[in-house]
């Protein structure tokens, strides 16, 4: 496996089309997009890394992998009368397709979709003690004390966040949102500015590859039809419009970030994290996508047979 990462890393290292960085979030804008990383924790608790795989990025819509389970545990199947099921086929924040299904977002991958998600799991309380339970979630998962929040890009995000206010509100008018919707918003923004470097963010993946156990805790997350769940979810949602082309090229559940990570996940055989900042024109990881490509040929993990 290490001989695999680093043949992958010497590879993308010449990539001269790396993507662009994310323009939209000033923060996100000034990252060096020559870096590259890749994590992969197997189900047996081994690890291997190469690159940049110790290095601290924006985890962005990745983080909605974690708030869906959460919202999972706290509602159970309650939580599909709020978000759909569905791959939307749309840019990750539309506003067209909420507005045909009365503000019902299609998936809890979208912009949309994770905002309802949010709301779901306030159940009443305060930003800080609902962004404090994600955290610690995570830290949880990814069995690390020191994981934490970019306060810096989390107020890059605040300000240029119209948007996502605007979907908030939009699904407000229907009646879809619960809480008031400024802080909403803030919950949202600060859980797509949780840092992590690729070693933590493929140990927080560990639970879906083993039926829903950490391997290397031995700690039971979710229950294994619930693990399942949330892989077909990443393997139909987590790319937004591109879903398609990644189940396609790489045949793996994942969820991807704005903040060029991608998590992926091998079904008993590993959780993979990847990070390189450079998007393709869809806002999936450009060499990322193509690490993960690389390393399924290699392995021959798609969840599609070899």
């Amino acid at each position: 496996m290490q001989d695999i990462l680093d043949e992958i890393t010497a590879t993308l290292s010449t990539r001269e089309d790396r993507g662009e960085v994310a323009q939209y979030i000033p923060e996100l804008a000034i990252v060096d997009p020559q870096q590259f990383g890749i994590s992969v924790a197997l189900a047996d608790g081994r690890t291997f890394s190469a690159g940049n795989a110790s290095d601290l990025f924006s985890i962005q819509s990745i983080s909605k992998v974690f708030t869906l389970t959460i919202a999972l545990g706290k509602l159970g199947d309650a939580v599909w009368s709020r978000v759909g099921r569905e791959p939307s086929g749309d840019p990750f924040n539309s506003i067209v397709q909420l507005e045909h299904e009365s503000g019902k977002p299609r998936n809890p991958f979208i912009n949309a979709g994770a905002i309802a998600i949010v709301d779901a799991i306030m159940m009443g309380h305060k930003p800080r003690e609902t962004l404090a339970e994600i955290l610690q979630f995570v830290r949880f998962i990814a069995n690390d004390a020191s994981i934490g929040i970019d306060e810096k890009v989390a107020r890059s995000e605040l300000k240029t966040g119209d948007r996502n206010a605007s979907l908030a509100h939009f699904m407000a008018s229907f009646g879809r949102i619960k809480h008031p919707v400024e802080q909403v918003l803030g919950t949202y923004f600060h859980h797509c500015s949780i840092s992590m470097t690729c070693q933590q963010l493929a140990q927080a993946g560990q639970f879906l590859v083993s039926d829903g156990v950490n391997a290397n805790t031995g700690v039971r997350v979710v229950s294994a039809q619930r693990a399942r769940r949330i892989n077909s979810m990443m393997l139909m949602c987590g790319h937004y419009d591109g879903s398609g082309e990644f189940a396609y090229r790489v045949g793996l559940p994942g969820k991807s970030g704005v903040g060029g990570g991608i998590l992926a996940i091998a079904p008993g055989k590993g959780s993979i994290a990847v990070w390189s900042p450079g998007l393709d024109k869809i806002g999936n990881s450009k060499l990322g996508t193509e690490a993960l490509e690389m390393l399924v040929q290699k392995t021959g993990w798609s969840v599609f047979g070899h």
